[in-house]
C-alpha cells in the first residue's frame, strides 16, 4: 500500500527544484542530474517533428521497459503542465543534444532559438528516479557515492522496430554485492515507468558489453570484487534508435542531464 504523501515533504522538494531549475534555466547549472533532488521524478525528453510522432508513439508502446512513456504532448506544445507548474522544456535541461540528419551537430544549453510548431515532446521514464528507493533502502550507488554520471551501454539486445526506428536497447549500470542486487530487484520491480526491474545481471559479454571501464555513455565506476554489474533499461535507447533512422532534425536531453518534475517518485508506481 502507497504511503501518504507528506506535504511538508513535498514541499521542500518543490522549493528545491524551483531554485535549481532557475540555475539551469540560467546556463549557470550543466551537469549530470543523478542525485540532484532526490524523491522527484526525472525524464528523458525526445523532441521531434509531428510527422514522426505517431510511430515514435508505437515505438515506446512496443519497448515500454527501454521507452516507459510518461507522457506526450501537443505538436508546439513547450510548457509541460502535467510534469510541473513552471516547467518550459526549451530552458530547463541542462543540455540539450541537437541531431540533424544522424548527425550531433550542437550541443546547447537552450534551445528557444530552434523550437518549431510542430515539434513533439516525450517525456520517457528515467532510473534516476528510483535511486531515492535504493538510497532508502540502504543501497549504495556508486555513481552517487563517486559524483559520477551514470555508466551506460550500448548492447546487443534488439528493440522493437517500427517503421524507421529501430536499433539495440542501451542500458544503465549500477553495481551491488549479489544480496544487495537481489533488494534491488525488488525495489525497482515497482517502478515500472522508470524502467522497472534490470534487464540483465552479471557477465555483460552476454548483452554485447566488453568493457565496462569503457562505456558509451555516462562515466565509468570501480566495481569491487565482490560486486556485479546489474542492468536496466536506459532513456538514451530512443536517443540511438532515433539517431538510426537519420531523421532530418530531432532534440533530446544529453546524457544524465535530465528534466526534473515536481512529480514525487511514488507516483510512478
Amino acid at each position: 500500500m502507497q504511503k501518504p504523501v507528506n506535504n511538508n515533504f513535498k514541499e521542500s522538494l518543490l522549493h528545491t527544484v524551483d531554485s535549481l531549475r532557475k540555475s539551469i534555466r540560467s546556463g549557470e547549472m550543466d551537469d549530470s542530474t543523478s542525485g540532484l533532488v532526490p524523491g522527484l521524478v526525472q525524464v528523458n525528453i525526445v523532441i521531434l517533428p509531428k510527422i514522426w510522432a505517431h510511430d515514435f508513439l508505437l515505438f515506446c508502446q512496443k519497448n515500454p521497459i527501454a521507452c516507459p512513456l510518461i507522457d506526450v504532448f501537443d505538436a508546439g506544445q513547450f510548457l509541460l503542465k502535467s510534469l510541473g507548474k513552471d516547467i518550459d522544456v526549451r530552458t530547463d535541461i541542462p543540455e540539450y543534444c541537437v541531431f540533424v540528419n544522424g548527425v550531433k551537430t550542437e550541443v546547447k544549453k537552450d534551445i528557444s532559438d530552434l523550437w518549431q510548431d510542430d515539434f513533439v515532446v516525450f517525456a520517457l521514464g528515467c532510473s534516476f528516479s528510483f535511486e531515492y528507493a535504493l538510497q532508502q533502502a540502504g543501497l549504495s550507488i556508486a555513481n552517487l557515492e563517486s559524483n559520477r554520471n551514470v555508466s551506460m551501454y550500448e548492447t546487443n539486445v534488439p528493440t522493437n522496430s517500427v517503421g524507421v526506428f529501430q536499433g539495440n536497447v542501451v542500458v544503465s549500470m549500477r553495481p551491488f554485492t549479489p544480496a544487495q542486487a537481489i533488494k534491488a530487484i525488488q525495489i525497482t520491480s515497482q517502478f515500472p515507468l522508470a524502467h522497472g526491474a534490470p534487464i540483465h545481471i552479471g557477465k555483460p559479454e552476454m548483452i554485447g558489453i566488453h568493457s565496462l571501464s569503457n562505456p558509451s555513455f555516462g562515466d565509468a565506476v570501480e566495481i569491487n570484487e565482490e560486486h556485479i554489474p546489474v542492468f536496466w533499461g536506459c532513456g538514451v535507447t530512443p536517443q540511438v534508435v532515433i539517431n538510426n533512422a537519420k531523421i532530418p532534425m530531432f532534440i533530446t536531453h544529453a546524457p544524465g542531464k535530465m528534466l526534473i518534475t515536481d512529480k514525487l517518485y511514488s507516483e510512478l508506481r
